[in-house]
């Protein structure tokens, strides 16, 4: 025996088979376990409750912090809890991009940051953004925007002092 929310996507029972508890400690008192789709027994938006999303969310904010820059997917997994054939699969439903190509993205997007606000050497930027070389920086900067990270960068005017 089952419980569930009212608004659990799997198909209703029929009504003579359904009975309504206050409480999910109520609905387990009386025998019925919770659903494992919608988790009843969780509040609304917790960690628990968002399910596979919640890994993923957090599996993000540790790529946005740089868990991929020195790390690997494998590591990366090993923190979340999941197996890393696990962490690609749930990033291809939620994510739409593999764990790799999020931190790529997430490098990519800090070197640029630091090429348009900073006056840092090519080098220097290639390591803070969290690329291992500055080859390889190089390479992905190149095949993204189609041109090499110096190019990209804007020149700093000088003001003179006219008088």
């Amino acid at each position: 025996m089952i419980y569930c929310r009212p608004v659990c996507p799997v198909k209703q029972p029929l009504t003579r088979n359904v009975g309504f508890y206050p409480t999910a400690a109520a609905a387990e008192q009386a025998g019925y376990r919770p659903c494992l789709r919608c988790r009843p027994e969780t509040a609304p938006f917790s960690p628990a409750w968002n399910g596979t999303q919640a890994t993923v969310s957090r599996a993000l904010c540790l790529i946005e912090e740089g868990a991929l820059d020195s790390g690997r997917v494998d590591d990366l997994a090993m923190r979340l809890g999941v197996g890393p054939r696990h962490l690609s699969r749930l990033f291809a439903r939620h994510v739409g991009a593999t764990p790799g190509q999020v931190a790529r993205t997430v490098r990519l997007q800090r070197a640029k940051r630091l090429l348009d606000e900073s006056d840092l050497p090519i080098t220097q930027v290639a390591f803070q953004a969290g690329f291992g070389s500055v080859r390889r920086f190089n390479q992905v900067f190149s095949q993204l925007y189609g041109r090499p990270p110096s190019s990209v960068r804007r020149p700093r005017r000088e003001w003179r002092d006219v008088g």
